[in-house]
């Protein structure tokens, strides 16, 4: 077997199973700018290719690698490959569902508790010598509970399953909204309630983003979403920063429509300084908790997330159905 490998051979070494399948593949290692020409000049006769999860993967590279017989992405996502060529060419595309939706619950949380406490104003305040001052303006101005918040999660998922388990935890209220609705026992089993999406944005005082990058999902966060939450409620993203329309939220967050956001992740990646959701004027900015996108990369889920890849690799190459197929390849 010879896999072409987009990403930091780093990570492999680090996370990859102690398995022979790992010993006994041929592995070549690209950065993410690689040129299709240089994928293909060095592993043109490629098995499998393994993508970083924001890696691009276009129908021209799929094409001219005749001898391809999976495509995997390292994480979750899978919206920088051409997963309808791939499928035109018989190649099934692959992901590793599940795998960080622990770790990505956990930073949602994160980000709630974080903006509710205002954790880093008060670490500046402390720092500054303000601690009684700010501590004072704090007892008249309030401090939320997670525990008397009412969370709406647009999308359930792995990762707003996980989410919701852990709100139950802290007391919240928790409701969601899905396309598909699920069933009253799976609503039981995770203390959750339904509601349509225009009464979530209205009732929730917190949004938690848990949906996947789809055409119809892009920009979703809109002027009209916005303008639709509760107002002084927060929203949260830890899913993908496509989801979200930056002026709207930038206009947003400096009218005061909303209380605040927390951000994992600020498209485009790499964040720059300039990003409108990031050079936002001091009294907006201040009510903004941002994270480098890492909710998903902590070390329990890379390992998951390896053993899942190449699980799937030694699926095909004993010529089984590789697992968790999202191109409907196969």
């Amino acid at each position: 077997m010879k896999a072409a490998i987009i990403g930091d051979p780093k990570r492999s070494a680090k996370y990859a199973p102690d398995w022979p399948i790992v010993k006994e593949t041929d592995k070549v290692f690209f950065d993410l700018d690689a040129s299709v020409e240089e994928i293909v000049e060095k592993a043109g006769d490629a098995d499998v290719l393994l993508a970083d999860a924001i890696a691009k993967v276009p129908g021209e590279l799929i094409k001219r690698l005749p001898g391809l017989k999976l495509i995997h992405s390292e994480g979750v996502a899978y919206n920088g490959i051409d997963t309808e060529t791939a499928k035109q060419c018989g190649v099934p595309v692959c992901n590793c569902k599940g795998m960080n939706a622990g770790a990505v619950a956990e930073q949602a949380i994160l980000l709630m508790l974080g903006l509710l406490r205002d954790i880093v104003g008060g670490n500046e305040a402390e720092k500054a010598g303000r601690q009684l001052a700010v501590k004072q303006a704090m007892m008249v101005s309030g401090i939320t509970d997670l525990a008397d918040c009412k969370v709406g999660l647009v999308g359930f998922g792995d990762i707003a399953v996980a989410t919701a388990d852990r709100l139950h935890a802290f007391g919240s209220q928790v409701y969601y909204w899905n396309h598909r609705r699920r069933t009253p026992e799976v609503e039981g089993s995770h203390h959750v309630k339904f509601l349509p999406l225009d009464e979530l944005l209205a009732e929730c005082d917190i949004i938690s983003l848990h949906v996947a990058v789809t055409p119809e999902t892009t920009g979703m966060v809109n002027g009209d979403f916005l303008a639709k939450m509760k107002p002084g409620s927060y929203l949260i993203n830890t899913a993908r920063g496509d989801l979200v329309d930056n002026a709207a939220l930038r206009a947003a967050l400096e009218s005061g429509q909303i209380a605040g956001a927390g951000l994992d992740t600020v498209a485009p990646e790499p964040t720059t300084a300039d990003n409108p959701l990031v050079d936002l004027v001091p009294a907006a900015g201040v009510r903004v908790l941002y994270s480098p996108h890492v909710g998903g990369i902590t070390t329990g889920s890379f390992k998951r997330g390896y053993r899942m890849m190449w699980e799937n690799v030694q699926r095909v190459a004993e010529g089984k159905r590789p697992e968790r197929v999202v191109n409907g390849c196969l």
